[in-house]
């Protein structure tokens, strides 16, 4: 006995089928990316026994890194920038634009529905009618021709639906790059936390940098004025020359000049810092001009693995992502090279008269697949197929360019980072021997033993020695910085401001 349900069986199957038909294109997998197993630029890190490492790692925070500085200006001013930074802010607006964007797209899989209702007056002209002269009433009014009323009016309403089966799945493969889209604007706004987060921490210490120079400027122009008053009173008691004075006097003049120029750089600093929380130039001021030390950092800095970096550094990511999205969109133009199956319909009511429009007799209703396939399109589908390839490879080349720089940038940091640290040891040591200098020359120069110009130069010399240790201090900062940027640290902090923001723009709404 035959099942008189089998046809619609065989075509639920068939349309089953179709649905879940493979999508044209490549489907996307992660790039094998080698890296080498261990940062090179680790000679001169102080020695860690490896039994220590992980100790050392623990007690540093990379996901809050500014907070190993114990400086709670930087925190404060940290927090406030995750807040209200501008290229975050516009970075989490593109966020929500992809997140939208995603939506829209995934709606092309599903049925669409829309409704209509009309109402339409109208008038046939009797001329129309080859049957002559058209008949008219007594009164000059044209008269119905086959009984047809030359005036009608027609009331409308009901609904249209249309389904694109994705049989070949093109849209499948939008839905794809339009998610991939969305987690590569997610990386992009983390890196843009990222780069945040080293430009307050690197402005901050040049700003202290900049006040402990200003510092060591007026220490040592109060000591040369000093020396130029002594050396005024000897020539006034004839035990010095008009060369002695005028040397002092060059010397604490020149002194006298760097003044401005610190103070210059003290006052943009503190520009940079306002614009990036968001805050007109001089709104931090107060909070900033009086002087404070260079924040201090921890003394060792395990970098880690470098295929950690493919994890933590939201570039990398971010690159990764693109290439996805270069994948997928190879499907969406592939699809184009087969039909498109589409099932359209419409049901409603539809009457002359506005009495009888809710009858069942003016029902209406139609039901139909429609295939459209472009037969010629003279290349133009396979010539966007090899755009979307060459996109592709020129994606995949910049996410390998993106993993060699970030394995470059940890190399430049841990090496500036080593030899910086070398250096201020060394200055140090000579700022120590100046100061011992410049003592033992103003003794000798009271006992007689050596000429005044020999206090000047030891003067000299330690001051630029001090000036050169305090800028070599602030260099150890500001590279140690660039290190935990180039580490890839900090943003998921960020998120957790993040998230925190968008359970307040919530909560708002919904108010």
């Amino acid at each position: 006995m035959s099942n008189p349900k089998a046809p619609s069986h065989i075509l639920a199957g068939i349309v089953l089928s179709l649905i879940s038909g493979c999508a044209v294109g490549p489907n996307y997998h992660p790039p094998a990316t080698p890296v080498p197993p261990a940062f090179g630029a680790t000679v001169n890190q102080p020695a860690i026994p490896p039994a220590a490492t992980n100790a050392v790692a623990e007690s540093l925070d990379l996901k809050r890194w500014w907070e190993n500085f114990r400086d709670p200006v930087l925190n404060q001013l940290i927090e406030q920038a995750m807040a209200t930074n501008l290229d975050v802010r516009l970075a989490e607006a593109r966020v929500r634009e992809a997140r939208a964007q995603l939506q829209a797209t995934r709606a092309g899989l599903f049925l669409t529905v829309d409704s209509s209702a009309s109402y339409t007056r109208s008038r046939i002209s009797p001329n129309t009618f080859s049957t002559g002269a058209p008949a008219t009433s007594g009164t000059g009014t044209p008269v119905p021709a086959f009984g047809v009323p030359l005036t009608s009016s027609l009331y409308k309403a009901g609904f249209d639906a249309s389904w694109e089966i994705d049989v070949f799945g093109g849209t499948r493969r939008q839905v794809e790059a339009a998610h991939y889209t969305l987690e590569a604007q997610i990386e992009a706004r983390r890196n843009a936390l990222l780069t945040l987060l080293g430009e307050v921490a690197q402005n901050y210490a040049a700003l202290r940098g900049y006040q402990q120079q200003l510092a060591i400027v007026h220490t040592n122009l109060f000591t040369q004025q000093d020396t130029l008053r002594l050396q005024q009173s000897k020539l006034q008691a004839g035990l010095a020359t008009d060369l002695d004075v005028a040397n002092a006097e060059s010397q604490a003049a020149s002194t006298e000049s760097q003044i401005p120029t610190l103070r210059t750089q003290v006052q943009q600093a503190i520009h940079q810092l306002s614009i990036l929380l968001d805050r007109e130039p001089s709104a931090l001021e107060a909070m900033l001009l009086p002087a404070a030390p260079l924040p201090g950092g921890p003394p060792a800095v395990p970098p880690g693995l470098p295929s950690e970096l493919l994890r933590r550094r939201p570039d990398i990511r971010q690159a990764e992502r693109q290439l996805a999205v270069a994948t997928a969109n190879i499907g969406v133009a592939t699809a184009d090279l087969f039909p498109k199956f589409n099932l359209t319909g419409s049901a409603g009511l539809e009457s002359i008269s506005l009495s009888t429009f809710a009858n069942s007799s003016s029902r209406f209703w139609s039901f139909g697949p429609t295939v459209t396939w472009r037969i010629f399109a003279a290349g133009q589908i396979r010539a966007n197929i090899r755009v979307q390839n060459a996109r592709q490879e020129e994606a995949f080349i910049q996410y390998r360019q993106a993993v060699l720089q970030s394995l470059q940038d940890v190399e430049n940091a841990l090496v500036a980072y080593d030899q910086e640290q070398i250096r201020r040891r060394s200055l140090r040591q000579a700022a120590d021997s100046g100061r011992r200098a410049v003592s033992l020359a103003l003794r000798l120069n009271g006992a007689g033993v050596v000429d005044f110009l020999n206090v000047l130069n030891a003067q000299q010399t330690l001051y630029q020695t001090e000036l050169q240790l305090a800028q070599s201090e602030q260099n150890v900062v500001t590279d140690l910085v660039s290190l935990f940027k180039a580490l890839g640290g900090g943003w998921e902090a960020g998120e957790e401001q993040a998230a925190l923001r968008g359970a307040s723009e919530s909560k708002s709404a919904a108010r």
